[in-house]
């Protein structure tokens, strides 16, 4: 059986999954991980293949890995990656997938976070660099500015976003606007350099470089 993305982002165990896991985390103080980064996240890395060329059964394939890619949540945030493959597995298993298919997905849950990831092939790369460029004001949850910490500062202080995918140039570019303000420049990279440097590797995999621009500025 082939994987299908839409029977992936219907299937009630799933939404289960992100919804508890998007609870644990904001009772844990941590921004927005709903079904909206989810969706947002695989369309994204969806767009990244398409844009390079990449054929359907990627491109399926790694909407089904990035829709599930914080399912891991809903056991522990420490490890969420691990944990998220391990249930992944599990429920692509009942499903029959094909084993290579179910490999790949899995793989790529297993290696999209910073702390213990890397790009392993082209549907990993094309998740961690949706997932990590995921930045923007509407992640901050509902509460008092004064209890914002610096996540939260840094993602509030986003008022645009935009990922260029040029496959001419060979490169992909994240186009910031921050509010200083709200948040410095020291700030946002304390937070997301290491993300920033993850895109960058999972770039070179896919053939393409990776740059930050922020407030019209290179910043990477």
């Amino acid at each position: 059986m082939q994987m299908k993305y839409k029977e992936i982002k219907d299937n009630e165990e799933v939404q289960a999954l992100i919804a508890k896991g998007n609870e644990n985390l904001g009772v844990l103080g941590f921004t927005d991980h709903s079904e909206m980064h989810a969706s947002l996240v695989a369309e994204r890395a969806a767009e990244i293949l398409e844009s390079l060329g990449y054929k359907k059964k990627q491109i399926e394939l790694v909407k089904v890995a990035a829709y599930m890619h914080d399912i891991g949540n809903a056991i522990n945030r420490s490890r969420h990656a691990e944990y998220g493959a391990i249930l992944a597995n599990d429920l692509l298993k009942q499903k029959n997938i094909d084993i290579q298919e179910r490999l790949t997905v899995v793989s790529a849950i297993a290696h999209h976070d910073e702390s213990t990831g890397g790009a392993t092939d082209v549907i990993s790369a094309a998740l961690i660099i949706a997932d990590k460029t995921d930045v923007r004001r509407n992640r901050v949850r509902q509460k008092p500015k004064a209890s914002f910490d610096v996540h939260d500062r840094v993602n509030y202080a986003v008022t645009r976003t935009d990922l260029v995918i040029d496959k001419e140039k060979k490169q992909i570019t994240l186009n910031l606007e921050i509010d200083e303000k709200i948040c410095t420049m020291y700030e946002y990279f304390d937070i997301f350099l290491g993300r920033m440097m993850m895109c960058r590797k999972a770039s070179e995999l896919l053939g393409v470089t990776f740059g930050l621009m922020v407030n019209g500025n290179k910043a990477l």
